[in-house]
């Protein structure tokens, strides 16, 4: 049996913090957990930028030195080396969201494809990713996944956002390395989700390279991925599944509630849970099929992957099976996972400091609307200070 201590170790999980970044951690988090501030907080940022305030430097040595590596993918070279060290590797997110224009589309797939290939030169990055969004308009994805019809420019744009996601696939095959789409709102899934079956079907004839997200707190994700699993047996393909809870909760239920409709979501956390870890344990039962990349902050879920694992006689480096946590998040999960040799990856975004700050904001946003995430950072980051405190000789300057 898995021993369910692993991830209180905090030496171990805070090994890379200096005191400094503890302290900053701990300040950061103790704000997220006061909802009371968190959307008064938003408003306050994003009007202090349209109105054009100075406060790029109080962002930049806040939240986004929190949960961001830098503002290029040079920038983050010290960061991914400092955590290979350690046996964690990276995943390079440009997390620049809500552009809207052509240009600004063929601007993030150049920058997609350049990480693709800096994937390949470097061993510490196992997977490049994109956001389906941010290679084509949200509007159309919507459309197509509502079987709306497309206008005629509308059918032009979405033939370039296509060839967009098909070229990245093609430079991932070719050069050997695992890409994986985010998932986004239910209302533009299913377009994603088709197109992303397409590329699976044609890149992975011999391995899992091309990976979708099943955002699992969708109480439709284990039926979707069985009925996908059963296509890719009889066409010969692998499945890449990137397995999360899910990023949109408020936003989904809200708009369901809005036209009247079911929520995609499961009807409250102990549902989401269990149907989360019974999409997992389903890849892992059929692992031959389907690599799975397990994104997830929840330190139960991580442990039924170990003990499945161990019981599946899964070995601890089969290149089929990842575990990820954020950048700034659970580094009591990722460090210790590292530390007992299995494949682990942080998510490290980077993007210029005002580019960033929708993806900054969400992360805050979620943070606190998570049920118990931000007390256990907490708790972890305030033993390990009392513990640096408790060792001489333990702190980082």
């Amino acid at each position: 049996m898995i021993e369910k201590k692993i991830f209180n170790d905090t030496a171990t999980a805070f090994r890379l913090k200096s005191d400094l970044e503890l302290n900053r951690a701990l300040l950061l988090f103790n704000v997220m957990g006061i909802p009371s501030l968190i959307k008064p907080g938003i408003l306050l940022t994003k009007f202090s930028l349209k109105a054009k305030l100075p406060i790029q430097p109080l962002i930049k040595s806040t939240i986004f030195d929190q949960f961001c590596a830098g503002t290029s993918k040079d920038d983050c070279k010290p960061v991914i080396k400092e955590m290979h060290e350690v046996n964690l590797s990276s995943i390079l997110d440009y997390s620049v969201e809500g552009k809207k224009t052509e240009e600004e589309f063929d601007s993030a797939y150049r920058v997609k494809k350049d990480l693709i290939k800096f994937a390949k030169e470097e061993t510490e990055i196992p997977f490049a990713i994109f956001k389906p969004t941010a290679l084509g308009s949200f509007e159309i994805w919507h459309k197509l996944s509502s079987h709306v019809n497309l206008g005629e420019k509308e059918k032009e744009e979405w033939q370039k956002t296509k060839a967009r996601v098909e070229d990245l696939c093609k430079e991932a095959h070719k050069q050997g390395v695992r890409l994986y789409a985010d998932a986004e709102e239910s209302w533009m899934q299913d377009a994603a989700d088709d197109l992303m079956e397409e590329m699976m079907e044609k890149y992975n004839t011999e391995k899992a390279l091309i990976f979708n997200t099943f955002q699992c707190y969708r109480w439709d994700r284990l039926d979707y991925l069985k009925e996908l699993h059963t296509k890719a047996k009889e066409k010969g393909f692998k499945i890449g599944a990137k397995i999360v809870r899910g990023a949109y909760m408020e936003k989904e239920n809200k708009r369901a509630k809005k036209y009247g409709k079911k929520s995609p979501i499961c009807e409250n956390k102990k549902a989401t849970d269990l149907h989360f870890n019974n999409v997992l344990a389903y890849c892992l039962d059929n692992i031959d099929d389907i690599a799975v990349f397990i994104g997830t902050h929840n330190e139960m879920s991580n442990y039924l992957a170990l003990q499945i694992m161990e019981d599946q006689k899964i070995a601890k480096d089969d290149p089929r099976v990842w575990f990820s946590q954020l950048y700034g998040m659970s580094d009591q999960i990722s460090y210790n996972l590292a530390s007992k040799d299995y494949n682990t990856a942080k998510l490290v975004p980077f993007g210029p400091v005002k580019d960033v700050v929708p993806y900054l904001l969400r992360r805050a946003e979620e943070n606190s609307s998570v049920e118990g995430q931000t007390n256990r950072e907490l708790n972890l980051l305030r033993r390990e200070k009392k513990r640096r405190k408790m060792a001489p000789g333990s702190s980082r300057r």
